[in-house]
């Protein structure tokens, strides 16, 4: 993530038709979401990139807590016999791990890790927490940030270092697990498509594709603009593999030692990304209304003796919006004329524009554009705010409508080899087959078509003697199939 050619300021956004990835990073550095640091892999979240993250945390916190969780924090630092206590978990996370080796001038007598997930620090305190079935279920979430050292990183994508919850939780019984896992696999869902206006595909990872140490993992799965997809959220069903990792026992209702069944789940500013490529245009950002830091801005046309005529009645509807709940933003900067403030936040995804000049006073009107479809109309200041809500909750489901149906279009199925190779050259989108089960083919079919498994949502079981569309053995389910990011 950092670079030379990196540094160039944007001046113009690449098209999306002539360079998806390039399009997604002019609009990340030129709507000031986010910008390369002087450490590799690391970037710096600027306000407005960092405002979106904010409301996001502030609709999933809220949804978490609704449900029983609560939050805590936990040390960024883990020793490393910590890790090494889940076998398949350290070998899942070892090549992505940083490593702490010195306190001051000494050398650690134990080598620490960076927080690469909070599984192993949070299991040897549930150890100790948790001693009876009373004290289950324990319902813990975390705000943190986390360090994975990636090879290839991109802003919110994948980067060395982001932001993130995870949640961590301690049942009773297998069937608590499993219901806590497709519990919070339904809120990020929700959250999902109804905050960021992004619409998933939700369902099991194949064994290959699931968490380190985990039991099952689930996720949801978004489709881009370009027709790759975007895991955007996972819960995972760990089992009782890290409670007998970590000695997480308590004493059952019928008096025996029992192991905890626990689940850990987690959504990441990845989501700041997944906003930006499924709903962004060739000038800029296309925001919906729920994540927007700005809802409305309000643009004074400059005419006459405005400030004495037009900047009172801005000041004086600024005041109506907020006191209605609506985000807003007054430009009265005389520095720049009014057509390059409407550029600059059609670039920035500001959902609705509001145009005041001393026309639209004088017919008790203001002149509304929206970001979405471009539509404009002379609204009446009479009932404003109400007349705005209603807009902006139009076009948060116009967004998310529009979303819909470009994945529909870009979902296809297909039980032939031949047509799922082509399928998935150019822009493919998801691709539905039927899968056999085995890895082994899962490995070929990713080899030969650099597309894998995204999930297999429920229902998505297969004829009895329906074909794998790879190997030809009988298949189990039918796989959602994807490049992705």
């Amino acid at each position: 993530m950092a670079g030379k050619q990196d540094d160039a300021f944007v001046t113009e956004i690449t098209k999306q038709s002539v360079d998806f990835s390039k399009w997604y990073i002019d609009v990340v550095r030129k709507a000031e979401l986010a910008d390369y640091s002087p450490v590799k892999g690391f970037m710096v979240v600027r306000p407005y990139g960092y405002a979106m993250w904010e409301h996001l945390q502030r609709e999933l916190d809220a949804r978490i807590k609704a449900t029983g969780h609560v939050n805590a924090y936990f040390p960024l630092l883990i020793p490393e016999s910590l890790l090494l206590k889940e076998k398949e978990h350290v070998e899942g996370f070892a090549p992505q791990v940083a490593w702490v080796t010195k306190g001051g001038d000494e050398d650690l007598a134990e080598k620490l890790i960076i927080r690469p997930t909070s599984e192993t620090i949070i299991g040897v305190m549930y150890q100790k927490w948790i001693q009876s079935w009373r004290d289950l279920p324990l319902l813990i979430n975390q705000w943190a940030n986390v360090v994975r050292w990636e090879k290839v990183t991109r802003p919110f994508l994948r980067t060395t270092e982001f932001l993130w919850q995870e949640g961590h939780t301690a049942h009773e019984t297998e069937e608590e697990a499993q219901d806590e896992t497709m519990k919070i696999l339904a809120l990020y869902k929700d959250v999902c498509e109804n905050v960021l206006a992004v619409p998933v595909v939700d369902g099991r990872k194949s064994e290959s594709e699931k968490f380190a140490g985990a039991s099952k993992t689930y996720s949801i799965e978004a489709l881009m603009g370009d027709g790759r997809a975007l895991q955007a959220g996972t819960s995972h069903n760990l089992g009782q593999n890290f409670a007998k990792a970590f000695e997480i026992q308590f004493q059952g209702r019928d008096k025996t030692l029992q192991y905890a069944w626990t689940t850990s789940w987690g959504v990441t500013t990845r989501l700041i990304g997944a906003v930006i490529m499924t709903h962004g245009d060739d000038s800029g950002l296309i925001l919906p209304p729920k994540i927007a830091p700005y809802q409305v801005v309000i643009v004074p046309i400059p005419r006459g003796n405005w400030q004495e005529t037009v900047l009172p009645k801005c000041k004086e509807i600024q005041a109506q919006l907020e006191a209605a709940g609506i985000r807003v933003k007054l430009d009265a900067d005389e520095s720049q004329t009014p057509g390059w403030k409407f550029a600059e936040y059609e670039m920035r995804g500001v959902p609705l524009r509001l145009e005041i000049g001393p026309k639209d006073i004088e017919k008790n009107a203001v002149f509304a554009a929206r970001r979405d479809t471009r539509a404009k109309a002379s609204m009446p200041m009479d009932g404003l705010a109400d007349s705005i809500k209603k807009l902006l909750d139009e076009i948060q489901q116009g967004l998310f409508d529009r979303a819909v149906k470009f994945r529909d279009e870009h979902t296809s199925r297909t039980d032939s080899y031949d047509e799922f190779k082509s399928t998935m050259e150019g822009r493919p989108g998801f691709v539905i087959s039927p899968w056999c089960g085995e890895a082994r083919c899962e490995a070929d079919i990713k080899t030969e078509t650099q597309a894998t498994i995204r999930n297999i949502p429920k229902g998505y079981e297969t004829a009895p003697g329906t074909p794998c569309v790879k190997c030809g053995k009988p298949a189990t389910v039918s796989a959602w199939f994807a490049k992705a990011y």
